[in-house]
């Protein structure tokens, strides 16, 4: 089972903080090569933390042989759970990590629209401070809005006035609007939407996890 040490965690902190202070790896592109098909994501730079522990574990080889353990059809596919690597047929997943949390990075430019990559997180009742898992992540799929739905999410409060631009790309490419401002968005798919699509649309279980396991074979920078 891949997991990090105790010895290697300074090192991460480290390697983070240095490449975050360089910027060595500015408009970063990652390419997900799945049993589905590849999908390229592009990191953002004022994201730091997220960016820089996502190479990490990208050079590492950390994802390779994960699974998508939780697919959820109109709402996303999520990743990155350690102990999904030769996970036994219908083993409870979605509780693995690498023994870490990254402080949140919201930035308002950025929102959960279709494509969006996202931190996963435990709940608000055991994590007020809204810290990203070290190792989950979760690619929107989403699905369109109208108006009037955007506007009742404003007047119940679920949601900041939208933006023109949000209320845009929501009523016509769709998303997830309530994750806004409660989940880290540190990237977005560039190529490879419609294999999102079908890794969201294959037959699960109760706990969302795919009755067919979907890997990613193996995760690489392509820049």
């Amino acid at each position: 089972m891949y997991s990090i040490t105790p010895l290697l965690k300074p090192i991460l902190i480290f390697y983070m903080l240095f490449n975050t202070m360089n910027n060595s790896h500015a408009q970063t592109m990652i390419t997900l090569k799945t049993t589905l098909g590849d999908i390229k994501i592009r990191l953002y730079d004022e994201t730091p933390l997220h960016k820089q522990n996502f190479i990490w574990f990208v050079e590492q080889g950390y994802y390779n042989g994960l699974l998508f353990h939780r697919v959820i059809p109109d709402f996303m596919v999520q990743a990155g759970d350690p102990n999904s690597r030769d996970a036994r047929p219908g083993q409870p997943l979605g509780d693995g990590g690498p023994g870490y949390t990254l402080p949140a990075e919201f930035n308002a430019s950025f929102f959960h629209k279709r494509g969006a990559l996202a931190a996963a997180r435990q709940a608000d009742q055991v994590n007020p401070e809204k810290k990203s898992s070290g190792s989950q992540f979760y690619i929107v799929q989403g699905r369109t809005y109208t108006d009037s739905q955007l506007t009742s999410l404003e007047t119940s409060k679920r949601h900041a006035p939208f933006t023109p631009e949000q209320r845009n790309i929501y009523t016509t490419l769709g998303g997830a609007p309530h994750l806004d401002n409660a989940y880290t968005v540190f990237g977005e798919v560039v190529e490879g939407l419609e294999i999102v699509d079908k890794i969201a649309s294959v037959t699960a279980d109760q706990r969302n996890r795919p009755y067919t396991d979907i890997k990613i074979i193996k995760a690489v920078i392509s820049q």
